[in-house]
């Protein structure tokens, strides 16, 4: 193929044109070239060189072949009378094409090789001139108005999908589909030509299309659609190009339609959005969890606590409902507080015995959370709480345990409209607030009692009890005495608990072969005493510490218990005694009372150990303290500070230890009994 010119040289076309107008003066034969080959990849230019080049030589053979094809260039050759467009990029043989372009009609062909014999190649424009040596014997053309075959090759090769000419009334004229979509399509190409819109879409979607032919012709402007057609591959996505064909086919004004599948990209723009919409739904829970938390640190009251959550995750707009439900000391659930405008559901839900009630259950029976989507349609619900659902705008649930410890103090219901919502991302938010939510409730509680002048005193008796010390106390007729108890690191609770008439390898003994107890480790042991240290899986004292209880005294005799802690002023009492029902069946409250703390300033607890103090203990714990005897590393030893005193190694270390042990004990025992933390 020659080399192309620059864009600047379209204007020789003008120029040959007036040099071949004087050599028709002179030499009575015109040069006109076999054929022209536009390699413009603008539009805009290769309209304008076809619109210069027709008026120049109207039987030379156009063709445009951009080196990378477009719908705007096909349209663009299409609409400029072009006999091939022939893009580089494109399928099969450019070349090929290009020749079969511009070759002479049969009729034609020994008179054209006679007038040129040395010369016969096309020229290569860029909007420029004849090509040197080309032929200037005249090629007979046809009309673009008598057939549409030259608009079927222009299109056959740019399209992506399918290609169809289509007159105004919505007829098809001709139809081109590529071979490797043509399975999809329920009517073959052959046989679309003579049917109209309405006989192969629907009413609807026929009305739209043959808006979209309306619009363009009365505009003259290319429009674009999208639209959906059913395939044997379901419905697919179509985008489609509308193109308008100045000239009329057979006495009709039609359009040029060129279709691409863009189904996969519809799907992979979907799937953008999704993970797009779900990151900034995720991020802006997260900013709803952490402002609630923020929140639950200044709340006054277990209530307020309880509240403010519900209100602050409906007012976020992420979801329509929330309330808070708690478990009585019968084991059913009791509605505490909500917010959100889902009263049909709500209702519908506290009456039925399955469904979104059992969702709640599942929660407080597995301390786990429990999600529920697609509720609206979902079989595993009943009706009436679908129906509320509906009504409601609900569409996913999810209940989240409001726990600290091994106690569950009740469960947190959201509801949603999202179908989506919930995810494991979301389950995680919800199960760190539900764990935040338990905390804060018994952070509150202990604080209203550690700053309560007035405590109340409960003391409660129990008839008999499934674990170690109720059947040590049976079996061997001792007295358990509750020491202390603490949760180490891992989760575990650990008892140091007193046996009075039991020597200590009896206890050891019983506690290996007791299922309750994971670990038992003596203490101390006398003839008729010992003190363990038992680390159980379970404890019923940690649930009673859980809701805002100190113990000042647990003891087990004769297979009776008794239990005396102390509790804040507004404290629920009545939901306590349900909690150690839950635990210990044959539970009574006996006895109910108000005690005033006496208060103690800073200078009075100090006199308070030193009075407990002798002079030689005192003086030991001055001495190590000052000394760094407490430091790490120690900056002084034992012997260093025995010697001081002018004492032996193990008289400072007795000093020191009795001494110390009466600090810890106006710390940890100044109320009187075991406190549990």
């Amino acid at each position: 193929m020659p080399p192309t010119t620059h864009e600047d040289d379209l204007e020789a076309v003008s120029d040959g044109r007036d040099e071949s107008r004087a050599k028709d003066e002179s030499d009575a034969e015109p040069s006109v070239p076999v054929g022209i080959v536009l390699e413009l990849e603008s539009p805009e230019r290769v309209r304008t060189a076809l619109e210069r080049l027709s008026g120049a030589w109207l039987d030379a053979p156009t063709v445009v072949a951009p080196p990378t094809g477009s719908e705007a260039l096909a349209a663009a050759a299409l609409r400029g009378d072009a006999d091939e467009y022939a893009p580089l990029d494109g399928d099969g043989d450019p070349v090929e094409r290009i020749l079969d372009a511009i070759r002479p009609p049969r009729g034609t062909a020994d008179e054209a090789a006679s007038a040129h014999e040395s010369d016969g190649e096309p020229t290569a424009a860029n909007g420029a001139g004849p090509a040197v040596g080309a032929s200037t014997a005249p090629v007979e053309r046809q009309p673009s108005t008598e057939s549409t075959g030259e608009y079927h090759r222009i299109l056959a090769n740019e399209l992506p999908d399918e290609a169809f000419v289509i007159a105004a009334d919505g007829t098809y004229l001709e139809a081109k589909v590529r071979p490797d979509a043509a399975d999809l399509y329920t009517t073959t190409a052959d046989e679309l030509p003579g049917k109209t819109l309405m006989e192969v879409f629907p009413d609807d979607d026929a009305e739209e299309l043959q808006a979209c032919i309306d619009r363009t012709l009365r505009t003259g402007d290319i429009q674009s659609i999208e639209y959906a057609a059913k395939t044997t591959d379901g419905r697919r996505r179509y985008e489609g190009r509308v193109v308008p064909i100045d000239e009329p086919i057979d006495g009709r004004k039609a359009v040029v339609w060129l279709a691409r599948d863009i189904t996969e990209r519809i799907q992979r723009e979907r799937e953008l959005r999704s993970r797009r919409d779900e990151l900034e739904t995720l991020n802006r829970i997260s900013a709803v969890v952490g402002r609630v938390i923020d929140t639950l640190v200044e709340a006054p009251s277990r209530e307020a606590i309880e509240r403010e959550v519900c209100d602050q995750l409906v007012e976020s707009e992420l979801y329509c409902g929330a309330w808070i439900t708690e478990r009585t000391g019968e084991g059913t659930l009791a509605f505490r507080t909500g917010a959100g405008d889902v009263d049909a559901h709500l209702d519908c839900a506290n009456e039925l015995e399955e469904g979104h009630e059992c969702l709640v259950q599942q929660a407080v029976e597995t301390g786990e959370i429990q999600t529920e989507t697609k509720i609206p349609t979902s079989d595993s619900i009943p009706e009436p709480l679908r129906a509320a659902a509906r009504a409601d705008g609900v569409r996913s649930a999810i209940a989240a345990p409001i726990s600290h410890n091994d106690s569950v103090y009740g469960v947190l219901t959201v509801l949603a409209g999202r179908e989506d919502a919930f995810g494991e991302s979301e389950r995680s938010g919800f199960g760190l607030l539900g764990e935040t939510i338990g905390f804060t409730i018994m952070a509150v509680k202990n604080r209203q009692l550690l700053f309560s002048d007035t405590v109340v005193e409960l003391e409660f008796r129990i008839d008999g009890g499934d674990t170690f010390s109720f059947d040590l106390s049976e079996r061997y007729d001792c007295t358990v005495s509750l020491e202390w108890a603490g949760t180490t690191t891992d989760g575990r609770t650990v008892q140091y608990v007193t046996i009075d008439g039991l020597d200590g390898e009896t206890v050891l003994e019983e506690a290996d072969a007791h299922p309750s107890i994971e670990n038992c480790r003596l203490i101390h042991d006398g003839c008729e005493s010992c003190t363990v240290e038992m680390r159980l899986a379970k404890s019923g004292v940690r649930t009673l510490a859980n809701h805002g209880a100190t113990f000042r005294e647990v003891t087990v005799d004769d297979g009776v218990g008794t239990c005396l802690i102390e509790v804040s002023q507004d404290a629920n009492v009545r939901e306590i005694a349900k909690a150690l029902t839950v635990i210990y069946e044959n539970t009574e409250l006996v006895a109910r009372r108000e005690i005033d703390r006496p208060v103690r300033t800073a200078a009075q607890r100090r006199d308070r150990v030193f009075d407990q103090l002798t002079d030689r203990q005192l003086t030991t714990l001055r001495l190590a303290y000052y000394s760094g005897f407490f430091e790490w590393p120690r900056e002084s030893t034992g012997e260093e500070i025995a010697e001081a005193m002018d004492v032996s190694p193990p008289t400072m270390h007795q000093h020191l230890r009795k001494g110390m042990k009466a600090v810890l004990e106006e710390f940890f025992e100044a109320g009187g009994g075991p406190e549990l933390n």
